[in-house]
């Protein structure tokens, strides 16, 4: 509990010490309505001081203008224990506010945690502590056991392991060596580390991510803004109620007393105070986000996550979205006179000196240290392949191209990915397919958000039509449209925003890098950007820090169970105080009903509110019926 909370409640315990103490004192005496003073001046001294600004400032009706009325009537009306009730039971429920605003900040307050306090840098021989901000690119940096990683960049020397989970959400740590990058924000656990920073603080994934976090609130949410708007409405409608229920019956009706219409004035105010509704609201959407960040999500504002929960069409872009962008040997096709080894062999030693990562995936699949002292010659046809020398032999490696120039026409059964055919000794020996590698959880994920009522899942790529398809089988998508330039990609989600059903919205799934204009355009944009995109965090909406399908499915989960929670508070706190309202109007209820009425229904509406912290409620699941959902 903080000091501002500890304060609150010592008063609060004070001011219910000298307001229980009164009621052992004669009725009306001088000493008890001078402990019922102290006891309002301790629990009212700040409320009366809000509403004085509130005055100054030309915004009149809030809730302590509201307070202040009441109890400054019960004081006229001589009800000076009522009055103290009011103010007490009122900061009680502000006292609980408070505790739970601070308690749903904390998941990201933690996020928050990841600012760094200094970085190490090498000055000549020493290492000395500096702020991030004075480092600058080039540098080198040291980072040391249970020290948080203060800027982005490589490693230079060392070897360790690092815990992303603050940024990623992910708990397994990653190991790093010499070559590898490193995030700030990450802290390493075991190994001292040396790494050359490659972008100054300002333009670090960690401040990147802090101003994320920090201009989040600023979006608000339909829903938000409705309560704002009727807060502005209701607040001066009630007070002037209030003054015709205090002045009018007296005037008009025989034998209607000022003091009881007054008391019932005082009784409808106390009632009618929209905090449950101010606070519960707000506090719904707060920790939607942080549940959604404690998850590796990273949402914008409450407006996009509101969108998340009327998602029913999510578009996909493929390469680094649905697919892993990094190259794999699917297929190995030797001829007859020669096995699968030795043309995977062939095939590793002719792309011996590549360093693009088709041969690099070659490589990788041959699995052994290549023997530089077997290899000579080597030579590059543009456009076309490599030749090489392998134990006095003559290794050709490339495209259909580089056979037919060698008087070779092989056919190829596949139409996907890409071929790599091998000749040795100008003799057709085989060839290899390398295709994209779909990531592990893309089936998973897309059965998951038609699960949340996602009706069309599609696949917009500018990869050859048989590839998309290829990628479509394995992942689910039912729809996949290839060869796509950028400006169809756009006309096609123009489309699709065309024909979504009443209220649906359309979530466009990319890396962040080359798909701008359509992140733009959708209603909701995530990036599969990973850890280190500066493009993804800032092009999209939503931000899916270790490119993670599956926290897709958990982020809507979340969007939501914190928009049930939100209505569910919407319609208990205006049902029960139009009730209320009733009674007091009428005079049925007191002005301490009113105050336990105002109290509990703001304390429940905050319990509930607390709920939407916890995160990825189930849904109700959908029925999968020829590839439609059916609610």
């Amino acid at each position: 509990m903080n000091k501002k909370l500890r304060k609150k409640l010592y008063g609060i315990v004070v001011a219910l010490i000298l307001f229980a103490g009164s009621f052992f004192l004669p009725e009306g005496g001088v000493v008890q309505i001078v402990m019922l003073a102290a006891a309002y001046l301790i629990t009212g001294g700040e409320i009366i001081a809000k509403a004085w600004r509130g005055i100054k400032a030309a915004q009149v009706f809030d809730e302590n203008f509201l307070m202040v009325i009441a109890t400054f009537g019960a004081w006229g009306l001589g009800e000076y224990s009522e009055a103290v009730a009011v103010m007490l039971f009122f900061q009680v429920g502000e006292f609980f506010q408070n505790y739970a605003v601070n308690k749903s900040r904390k998941s990201i307050a933690a996020l928050m945690d990841i600012r760094p306090d200094y970085a190490r840098v090498k000055k000549g021989d020493e290492w000395v502590e500096v702020s991030p901000e004075e480092v600058r690119p080039g540098e080198i940096i040291q980072i040391r056991p249970g020290e948080r990683i203060p800027l982005d960049g490589v490693v230079v020397s060392g070897f360790s392991t690092i815990n992303t989970s603050a940024l990623t959400g992910e708990s397994v740590p990653a190991d790093v060596s010499e070559g590898s990058e490193v995030i700030s924000g990450c802290i390493n656990l075991s190994g001292v580390l040396e790494a050359r920073v490659s972008s100054v603080f300002g333009e670090s994934t960690v401040a990147k991510i802090l101003n994320l976090v920090e201009n989040a609130s600023s979006r608000k949410a339909v829903m938000e803004n409705f309560i704002t708007r009727f807060a502005r409405y209701y607040t001066p409608v009630v007070v002037l109620v209030a003054a015709g229920l205090a002045v009018l019956p007296p005037l008009l009706v025989d034998g209607a007393s000022f003091r009881e219409w007054v008391y019932r004035a005082m009784t409808f105010l106390v009632i009618s105070c929209p905090c449950a509704l101010v606070i519960s609201i707000p506090l719904s959407f707060f920790g939607g986000l942080g549940a959604a960040s404690r998850n590796g999500v990273l949402i914008k504002g409450s407006n996009y996550l509101e969108a998340l929960s009327m998602v029913r069409c999510v578009a996909f872009d493929k390469t680094g979205t649905l697919t892993k962008g990094c190259f794999k040997v699917e297929k190995i096709c030797p001829e007859s006179w020669l096995d699968v080894p030795a043309l995977l062999e062939y095939a590793a030693y002719g792309e011996f000196y590549s360093r693009h990562p088709i041969g690099e995936s070659i490589k990788k699949a041959y699995g052994h240290v290549l023997d530089e002292r077997r290899v000579s010659d080597a030579e590059e046809r543009q456009g076309m392949g490599l030749f090489v020398r392998l134990d006095g032999k003559s290794v050709q490696v490339g495209n259909d191209k580089l056979m037919k120039s060698l008087g070779l026409f092989p056919e190829a059964a596949e139409n996907y990915g890409t071929v790599v055919f091998v000749a040795v000794d100008g003799r057709y020996a085989g060839y290899l397919l390398i295709a994209d590698e779909v990531k592990e959880q893309a089936l998973a994920a897309v059965a998951a958000l038609r699960d949340c009522g996602v009706s069309r899942a599609v696949m917009l790529s500018g990869d050859r039509q048989a590839e998309v398809d290829r990628v479509a089988a394995l992942t689910g998508v039912t729809e996949a449209y290839g060869a796509l330039l950028p400006a169809d990609k756009v006309s096609r989600i123009e489309k699709l925003m065309k024909e979504l059903p009443a209220g649906g919205k359309l979530l466009f799934v990319g890396d962040g890098v080359n798909d701008a204009p359509v992140l733009a355009m959708a209603d909701v944009g995530a990036a599969m950007g990973g850890i280190g995109s500066d493009a993804a965090i800032e092009a999209a909406d939503v931000v899916v820090m270790n490119d993670d399908l599956s926290k897709l499915p958990t982020a809507m989960k979340i969007s939501r169970k914190t928009i049930a929670i939100a209505r569910e508070n919407i319609v208990f706190a205006i049902g029960i105080k139009f009730l209320v309202l009733g009674l007091g109007a009428a005079g049925l209820a007191s002005i301490w009903a009113a105050v336990f009425a105002d109290v509990g229904v703001s304390l429940i509406a905050i319990l509930n509110a607390l709920r939407a912290q916890a995160g990825g409620g189930e849904p109700p699941r959908a029925k999968v019926s020829g590839g439609e959902i059916e609610a």
